[in-house]
């Protein structure tokens, strides 16, 4: 009789601890799904703050020189140590739009801007989506690979009523890669940022 309790209560044992272990993986699974989605409100939270600081900063300039100086500042603010550079869409070319104070810099020293031809810049606004390094090696960007290795690059599209006005290159040390939430942040402004692109440079032809 007494084996048979203990067979008995064993057995009960053992069909409590099995119990409480999917009960404890249930409470994790949704503890980590909690945590989850926790982080992405707060990170769309960060975006829609970014872009309305953003907008609020941009708002009202009517000189695309400045329009994109002042993007540029707010971009590398978000984007710690990183280089922030504009490709703007022309007929048979394209401009390009660099700075590192109030006036647009050369290209004297090695930059990631030199590997960029006419071709690619096209290929990459027909694109009109994200593109990373790999990308851009499959529509032709060519370089220094010793020296692209050491680089994270993304292109952000800028576009507006589904027409390309350019992208935004975004880079700096692959140590120290672009992340997805980095890369959401911006592209929270691409879209009103293609507007006001498109503004200036409306006026700018009406005035010339």
């Amino acid at each position: 009789m007494d084996q048979q309790r203990h067979k008995r209560l064993r057995l009960l044992i053992s069909k409590l601890n099995k119990q409480r272990k999917r009960q404890a993986k249930k409470i994790d699974i949704l503890c980590n799904d909690f945590i989850a989605a926790q982080r992405n409100f707060i990170e769309r939270l960060n975006a829609i703050t970014f872009a309305a600081n953003f907008h609020q900063s941009v708002i009202g300039l009517t000189d695309l020189s400045k329009l994109l100086h002042t993007a540029g500042k707010l971009i590398k603010e978000e984007v710690a140590h990183a280089n922030v550079t504009f490709f703007l869409r022309q007929a048979e070319n394209f401009e390009l739009h660099m700075f590192e104070s109030e006036k647009p810099i050369g290209l004297e020293k090695y930059r990631l801007e030199n590997c960029f031809t006419a071709e690619l810049v096209e290929q990459i606004c027909k694109a009109n989506k994200l593109c990373n390094l790999d990308d851009m090696f499959a529509m032709g960007l060519q370089g220094n690979l010793v020296g692209l290795s050491k680089v994270s690059a993304v292109t952000v599209p800028l576009g507006e009523l589904g027409q390309s006005l350019g992208f935004i290159l975004i880079y700096r040390s692959a140590d120290n890669k672009l992340t997805t939430d980095e890369l959401n942040r911006v592209s929270a402004i691409r879209t009103g940022l293609a507007k006001a692109i498109q503004a200036c440079q409306v006026l700018s032809h009406a005035t010339d």
